[in-house]
């Protein structure tokens, strides 16, 4: 196997350049690594995705591709202009490439195994002449370092477009072109079969760093270990489970994704004909239910491409092994993580929502998803229009919404087949329904029947969790006050807070210190921030328990962590403020009848959560490129 390096963010690195940025931090590419870099070989660079190709011009003005001159070498591709200034740009990877000649003239049996390729992306100034020229300073004997362009912008944009390199343009007061471009560093490492296996940015682009992992892709394969052995209970959990984290002696217990293999289920059987203890479904008059219309939607959920930059997908957040939720994180975590200030809900019988979101904005599934595509901390997708025209510039969608709707993508068929795909999400026949509807005494335990009369009886949950006579879905659909939110906002802030760096290992850190790192979390007023009615402050949703033992953390704000802590909230009654709702009220619960009734929740997880959790993990995820 030989090493290609597609290198085009080569620029000159003068010293003009770096005196002219002197107050600018350096990057830590021009100074020694601060730690020991791992020994090539001991970890693996698993592919990312392909390397696009596309028609470039090198340097003597032959046309050629550049899927041409990978192949039998190792790449590192990257994307330059001639006269960048920026001492963190351009000028940096020529720095790192200079190193890494030096060392490889030390490694000639190295050398022969790597291509360096610079592009340009100002076709207009840097012609292939000016590319020859403009390489003949860097050029080490015995090295291959191929600077290359492109005959105009129209044939570098699907380039620039696929390896994700945003570049603008800067323009004056007057709007004429400075010249200059505004743009990041990101240089790609590519192997032999034409795949990505790792993306350098400016704070990872480092000499050593990139020869240890041209080493690591020239090394024999490591023999791996045979697979653990992956029972149903590993296989229905968090992938990278935490459990235990806190303390010292914790280890992983995670899987592979390769460990994870599904099976597609017949999903639309779950809709038409709802498991035992849900009542029929409702379905809208203008979007009827069809299997082409949920296999799309199926897709959709599961597609990374469905967000800005190709990364984040529906499932991302409501994880199917995690009850279509998130048991790792109290609130959720959106593209480049950022921040969202609410836990991620679960969408098991969400078809049966007659409010969405924690605070009941929405309610109807079709109009609930475009919320998730746009926001700016979830999906971050900047118009519906851009949505739309990806899905219909995707091959692999060419025919399958007018297979479904007669019709291409569009704002109401997207939203119709994502919403036709979660009215498929139900889940019931549990333990619970077996014995409450179909009279099977000894299929829940003593405590979980104990636990039922406390629900419907001195514990009042049923109030608000409602049971129907032949179904229930324990919700009444209201919005209520519980205290959870009032007590959030209102709170004050502890001059330190304790993070956990490691497993065991915690430290208090002073919270200015925090407030200098850490966005300031936005309120939230629940129902109010929609309706402006101050009776509606810190309302929210009751959402429904079925499945619920699989959906921790709880509450809008992800603030109690087990059942347990759950019933114990209310037990004391909540937290006392002028709205709090007055189905709210101390219960006197003892330790025991608490016990009871986590047993009783923990009844109500449906029989078919394994097949529709195997049928997700037989989804497509989508192609990141």
């Amino acid at each position: 196997m030989k090493v290609t390096y597609i290198l085009g963010l080569i620029c000159v690195l003068s010293i003009s350049a770096i005196q002219a940025q002197e107050s600018k931090p350096l990057a830590p590419g021009y100074s020694n690594l601060p730690f020991q870099p791992a020994k090539p070989g001991s970890y693996n660079l698993p592919i990312i995705g392909p390397a696009a190709d596309g028609e470039i011009l090198t340097s003597e003005s032959k046309s050629k591709h550049l899927h041409e001159l990978m192949g039998d070498k190792l790449v590192l591709l990257s994307f330059i202009y001639a006269t960048c200034s920026d001492v963190n740009g351009c000028p940096l990877a020529t720095q790192v490439l200079h190193k890494i000649s030096r060392q490889l003239q030390k490694q000639p049996e190295l050398a022969d195994k790597l291509r360096l390729l610079t592009l340009s992306f100002n076709p207009i100034h840097d012609t292939p002449e000016m590319m020859r020229h403009y390489g003949e300073g860097f050029k080490t004997a015995g090295f291959d370092w191929q600077f290359l362009t492109t005959r105009d912008e129209q044939a570098l944009q699907p380039i620039m477009a696929n390896y994700q390199q945003n570049v603008q343009k800067i323009y004056d007061e007057k709007g004429q072109f400075t010249g200059t471009f505004s743009h990041l560093l990101r240089v790609y490492l590519i192997d032999t079969d034409k795949k990505i296996r790792n993306i350098y940015s400016v704070d990872f682009l480092h000499a050593d760093t990139v020869i240890n992992d041209i080493k690591t892709l020239l090394a024999p394969p490591v023999p791996q270990a045979s697979p653990q052995s992956v029972t149903n209970e590993m296989l229905f959990q968090a992938g990278d489970n935490k459990k235990n984290y806190q303390q010292k002696d914790y280890q992983t217990h995670s899987l592979a994704l390769e460990q994870r293999k599904g099976k597609p289920a017949n999903l639309i059987e779950y809709a038409v004909k709802p498991p035992l203890g849900l009542a029929k479904l409702p379905l809208p008059e203008d979007n009827t239910l069809t299997s082409a219309k949920v296999a799309l939607g199926r897709k959709l959920f599961y597609d990374r491409r469905l967000s800005l930059n190709n990364t984040f997908s529906c499932a991302i957040c409501h994880i199917p092994e995690q009850g279509f939720s998130s048991n790792e994180m109290r609130t959720a975590v959106g593209i480049e993580g950022r921040s969202v200030r609410r836990n991620t809900p679960s969408i098991y019988n969400v078809g049966y929502a007659k409010l969405l979101f924690h605070d009941g904005r929405e309610n109807s599934l079709e109009q609930q998803v475009w919320g998730p595509l746009l926001a700016h901390n979830e999906m971050a997708n900047p118009s519906i229009g851009y949505v739309v025209d990806k899905l219909k510039n995707s091959a692999d969608y060419r025919g399958l919404f007018e297979n479904a709707f007669n019709k291409g993508p569009t704002m109401e068929t997207i939203g119709q087949a994502l919403a036709s795909y979660q009215r498929t999400l139900n889940s019931a026949d549990s333990a619970f329904d077996r014995w409450h509807f179909a009279k099977q005494n000894n299929a829940i335990s003593d405590e979980a029947k104990r636990g039922f009369e406390l629900f419907t009886g001195k514990a009042r949950c049923s109030s608000c969790h409602s049971i129907g006579e032949k179904s229930a879905l324990f919700t009444d659909q209201k919005r209520h006050n519980t205290g959870i939110g009032f007590r959030d906002a209102m709170q004050k802030t502890p001059d330190k807070q304790r993070v956990q760096l490691a497993p065991g290992v915690f430290v208090d850190v002073d919270n200015d210190n925090l407030k200098a790192i850490a966005e300031t979390k936005p309120n939230d007023l629940g129902y109010y921030e929609i309706s402006q009615n101050p009776i509606d402050r810190w309302a929210y949703k009751t959402p429904s328990l079925r499945n619920v033992a699989l959906s921790e953390p709880y509450m809008h704000n992800g603030s109690l962590s087990s059942l347990k802590e759950v019933v114990q909230f209310y037990n004391q009654g909540g937290i006392a403020n002028e709205n709090l709702s007055p189905l709210i009220q101390p219960l006197g619960l003892s330790d025991a009848e608490v016990t009871d009734l986590v047993a009783f929740l923990k009844s109500l997880t449906g029989s078919n959560v394994d097949v529709l959790v195997s049928d997700a993990f037989a989804a497509p995820v989508g192609d990141s490129h």
